[in-house]
């Protein structure tokens, strides 16, 4: 599906100013090989600095359904919080998302902000996110790629959280995922 114009937010940074450092859970179980190709793509469009976790195949937890790729992504931006989640909203929409009421069903491209610097907020999204805690496939990925940062609530590193975390009811499988260049 090709991607119309995302008129939000200008691409990448325009001047030197501080940036956020922004952790994204990413997931997709329908098409799931070209939309994360195409999400990664995305991030790297929009942000700077895209430092990506292992790909996870993980089942749907929830409803019957196709099993996930999940993985999370680090970004550095200028951007603010609110412009992030409205930029995902319209990312979500162009590539076919229309249920956000749901909470458990297929995902064309979920993108979902976990942490945003070291904010613990309630609006206009809830940070840290609380699935950090609860779902293997959110906590396992960002282990990998931030395993000393700490929980901005818990106070426990993600690593440390990782090895505390009951593996045996959330299966994550690594994928041999073969990335391709952000530009094609």
């Amino acid at each position: 599906m090709p991607l119309r114009s995302v008129s939000v937010l200008p691409t990448r940074r325009a001047n030197k100013v501080s940036l956020h450092q922004v952790f994204i859970g990413i997931g997709s179980n329908i098409e799931r090989e070209f939309h994360t190709r195409e999400a990664y793509r995305l991030l790297h469009q929009y942000f700077d600095n895209v430092l990506v976790s292992p790909v996870y195949d993980c089942p749907a937890e929830g409803f019957d359904g196709p099993g996930f790729y999940n993985w999370v992504a680090r970004v550095d931006t200028s951007l603010s919080l609110e412009a992030i989640y409205q930029l995902f909203k319209q990312l979500e929409a162009e590539y076919g998302r229309k249920d956000w009421y749901k909470k458990h069903c297929s995902r064309t491209m979920d993108l979902d902000l976990l942490c945003f610097d070291q904010m613990v907020c309630d609006a206009p999204v809830t940070l840290p996110r609380a699935e950090i805690l609860q779902r293997a496939f959110v906590l396992r990925p960002l282990a990998d790629i931030a395993p000393d940062m700490r929980h901005p609530v818990v106070g426990k590193t993600f690593s440390q959280l990782w090895q505390a975390f009951d593996h045996s009811k959330q299966l994550t499988t690594p994928v041999d995922f073969k990335w391709s260049s952000p530009q094609g």
